[in-house]
């Protein structure tokens, strides 16, 4: 089962959305809890946006996954979020989100400094291509299990987001952890404030990463479960100091998901991803 979107020039041709029952939007909702924070006026325009994205991007299985309208649903509601008030057309174009039921294996290659290559394979939850497909696990994807290693953690964790978040990063280009600004939507960004505040974040969450780790002991497997515990005292998953992109992406995530912990640890990046998103999840204060 899947709909083929084809590209027409720059932007993806429309076309008719799949109609979905009522029961899979109600599902999809259901299984994402932090939609919960959303007014219904803007519920009601992020299946409205989920549609449209539908009308334009194809969503197959593969690896033995059986589609169904909740997991089409589950996915368009997701990818819609970040484009909520920006519109599908902050994506770039692109024409085909693959859904594995889990984790799949990408073969990898590296030639290091010494011009050694080395190959080898990994199991990984999402991918994305620069204007090729998206690819994600639907078990992380739905919700059904928790963080990365597929452990319960304090952290966000929506590889939809995620992934998607990689296209807008791409929009520009290159994918640097600098989106492609709107002068209409985002008069106020600049790409020099954005950069110097996304930098000096992300360096004191690597410092911060050093610490965790260095507090591991030497007995303890740093991916073991034992490790988690030292891990815990982030503020963020540690993958987001792998480079700007996956903090960019990674803190979309806790944009969207656990609002309230990433703007308590890095106020001012949250205020830079509220304007660029023109959202803001987190819970109201009281009076």
């Amino acid at each position: 089962m899947g709909w083929l979107a084809r590209l027409g020039g720059r932007r993806a041709a429309p076309r008719a959305a799949p109609l979905l029952a009522a029961e899979a939007w109600d599902l999809a909702f259901e299984r994402q809890r932090y939609l919960e924070r959303l007014s219904n006026a803007s519920r009601a325009r992020l299946r409205e946006t989920a549609v449209a994205l539908l009308g334009t991007k194809a969503i197959n299985a593969a690896g033995g996954l059986v589609l169904d309208d909740a997991i089409v649903a589950g996915i368009a509601l997701q990818a819609a979020l970040p484009v909520l008030e920006l519109g599908p057309d902050a994506y770039p174009p692109f024409e085909e989100v693959i859904v594995y039921p889990s984790d799949f294996i990408v073969d990898r290659t590296m030639e290091d400094d010494d011009g050694v290559v080395h190959e080898w394979s990994e199991a990984i939850a999402g991918e994305t291509w620069d204007g090729g497909p998206l690819i994600i696990a639907w078990d992380a994807a739905s919700g059904a299990r928790g963080g990365r290693s597929g452990r319960t953690t304090p952290y966000a964790f929506n590889v939809v987001i995620h992934e998607f978040a990689h296209k807008l990063d791409m929009a520009n280009g290159i994918v640097d952890g600098v989106p492609r600004f709107s002068r209409t939507l985002h008069p106020t960004l600049s790409e020099a404030t954005w950069t110097a505040t996304l930098v000096d974040a992300l360096d004191d969450f690597a410092a911060r990463v050093d610490e965790a780790e260095a507090a591991i002991p030497r007995h303890i497997d740093p991916e073991s479960l034992r490790a988690d515990r030292y891990y815990a005292t982030l503020p963020l998953d540690a993958y987001a100091a792998t480079d700007e992109g996956e903090f960019f992406s990674v803190t979309s995530e806790a944009f969207f998901v656990t609002p309230d912990r990433l703007a308590a640890a890095y106020p001012a990046w949250f205020e830079l991803l509220a304007t660029y998103y023109r959202q803001d999840l987190r819970t109201p204060s009281a009076p």
